[in-house]
Order: C-alpha cells, then structure tokens, then sequence
C-alpha cells in the first residue's frame, strides 16, 4: 500500500511541481501589475514612478520574471532572478525593522525568494513551454535520423 502510494507521488511529480511552478509565478506577476499598472487592488504602498529605484524595477523583474517562469521557459535564470530580487527586498526593506519576518512584514519576500529557488534548483516540473518546445516531433525524426 505504501509502496503504491509512493510509486503513484512519483509520477505525478512533474505535474505537481509545474502546478506549483504555475501558481507561484502567477502571484508574482499580479504584485508586478499591481504596482505597474495600478490593477488588482493596486501597488502596496506608494506608485514608484517609470525607473525609479528600487521599485519600478522590482515590479517589472515581477511582471516579467513572472510571465516568463508562469510560460515555462528559461525557467532557471528566471527564477534565479526573481529569487534575488525578493532576497534583496527582503534584506534592504524589510530586515532594518526586525529579525523575523513576522515581524518586518517580510513574510511574502522571503516566500517568493525561497521558492523561486527552490523551482531555479529543480527546474520546471511538467505544463512547461520549453518541454514541449524541446519535444517538437520535427527535431525529434531528425535526431533520431542522424542517430
């Protein structure tokens, strides 16, 4: 029975993994728009204006970076990126208010970090763009030709 269990976890792994893939990255990208574009409830906190440092570009690495891993291509470097941008969101806005992110109000950076390079160390898991574009049955025939 154990066994079963886990032989059938094993297989739905990808999917798992490109579900959560999906939904992490998909949050990521509505903060972004928010702040961007003032849509779903708008930016936490003031508007940055058009290059302004550090959040006009924290929420453009969001959008994009987010769109990007959402699709499923490049999905390390981009990941890596969204990582280190919440690493050093939390470190230079949150961290100067207290230690624990409970208690900074951090708790989302650190959460986004961890977990973009949690996807960044696995990669994309399955539903993943760059999958399917790398199993194209056109390249496929003519490897398998070479071969």
């Amino acid at each position: 029975m154990l066994e079963e269990l886990s032989r059938l976890a094993e297989r739905a792994r990808p999917t798992v993994l490109g579900l959560a893939r999906i939904a992490v990255s998909l949050l990521f990208a509505c903060h972004g728009a928010a702040t961007l574009f003032g849509v779903l409830g708008g930016p936490h906190g003031k508007a940055p204006q058009v290059g302004e440092w550090p959040g006009w570009w924290a929420a453009l690495i969001q959008l994009v970076g987010g769109v990007v891993v959402l699709a499923g291509v490049a999905v390390r470097p981009a990941a890596l990126v969204c990582s280190g941008s919440m690493a050093y969101a939390y470190f230079s806005v949150h961290q100067e208010h207290a230690l624990w992110p409970i208690q900074n109000g951090g708790e989302s950076a650190a959460m986004f970090c961890w977990a973009f390079l949690l996807i960044a160390a696995v990669g994309p898991g399955g539903l993943a763009l760059g999958t399917l574009l790398r199993r194209n049955p056109r390249t496929s025939a003519a490897a398998t030709a070479t071969a």
